[in-house]
């Protein structure tokens, strides 16, 4: 597990240490304090995955086509 706050990670290393986390918990042969920090450093990193994740929808979902199916820009997104 790193230090790193899980808001400054990348998608991918936040997803790799989320599945090391799991790992860990899913074995149970850490503490009952261990095993909360670890919940908890789980659930924070979840919650960057699902940022990345909308936030890549939202690009995807901006995409605008022209006549023949194209990618010809984006529009904006709404609430952003």
């Amino acid at each position: 597990m790193t230090d790193a706050p899980a808001q400054d990670m990348s998608f991918e290393h936040a997803m790799a240490e989320l599945e090391k986390v799991l790992g860990q918990l899913e074995r149970g042969d850490v503490a009952l304090d261990e095993s909360i920090a670890l919940y908890e450093r789980g659930a924070a990193l979840k919650a960057r995955c699902e940022a990345k994740l909308k936030e890549a929808e939202e690009k995807v979902a901006a995409i605008t086509l022209d006549g023949d199916g194209a990618a010809v820009g984006t529009k904006p997104v709404e609430g952003l």
